[in-house]
């Protein structure tokens, strides 16, 4: 059973979607709910199936006090790392909420510290806290949004179906076909690689 609420009705819950892939942006989503919103689907995206997903991320963007929703993509990640793009695109996401919260709901363990405003680091927290649940929902299904916009320029890595992440098959059109501009040049795309030709 997901809690409401860490602190206050005013916290933001935070997650991020896409850290391990091979392509593609990090996304992450912000959002702050309602005291009154509940929800019996809503849980950690990773327990969702995809139909549940889709079906919750209307219910969100329409009870949300306010959400959003960001992406880092691949050129900042090489830049940066993806620990860093992970912390700027939540710092991002929270950069427009329309609403400042009172306190920030992260999942994970660490967290680059927000300004003026107090986090919790709660490991496993979207499984646990409906704020942070909801916001792993956002990013994913954003995320897979535009791995599946991307897909139709390069349908021969299947990213609608691997959302970018190192799949067998994903591994096998990179050896066959290299690397595109989406790819994050900086991340070890295959197992045998010692160094990429950039």
């Amino acid at each position: 059973m997901l809690k409401s609420c860490y602190r206050s009705f005013s916290e933001a819950g935070t997650d991020e979607a896409g850290r391990g892939c091979l392509a593609g942006p990090v996304t992450a989503a912000a959002i702050i709910l309602p005291e009154s919103f509940k929800n019996s689907i809503l849980n950690d995206s990773k327990q969702l199936s995809e139909v549940k997903r889709e079906l919750l991320r209307p219910i969100l963007e329409e009870e949300a006090v306010s959400f959003a929703v960001q992406h880092v993509f691949q050129d900042e990640i090489d830049e940066i790392n993806i620990l860093n793009a992970s912390f700027l695109a939540m710092h991002r996401a929270l950069d427009q909420l329309q609403q400042a919260p009172s306190f920030i709901l992260v999942d994970g363990n660490r967290f680059k510290p927000y300004p003026n405003i107090d986090h919790e680091c709660i490991i496993k927290g979207d499984g646990k806290y409906m704020s942070i649940a909801a916001a792993s929902v956002l990013a994913k299904t954003y995320r897979d949004a535009y791995m599946a916009q991307i897909h139709e320029e390069f349908p021969m890595y299947n990213w609608k179906k691997n959302k970018g992440y190192p799949t067998k098959e994903h591994r096998e059109a990179i050896k066959a076909y290299g690397l595109t501009k989406y790819h994050r040049k900086s991340f070890r795309q295959l197992p045998e690689q010692l160094s990429l030709d950039i």
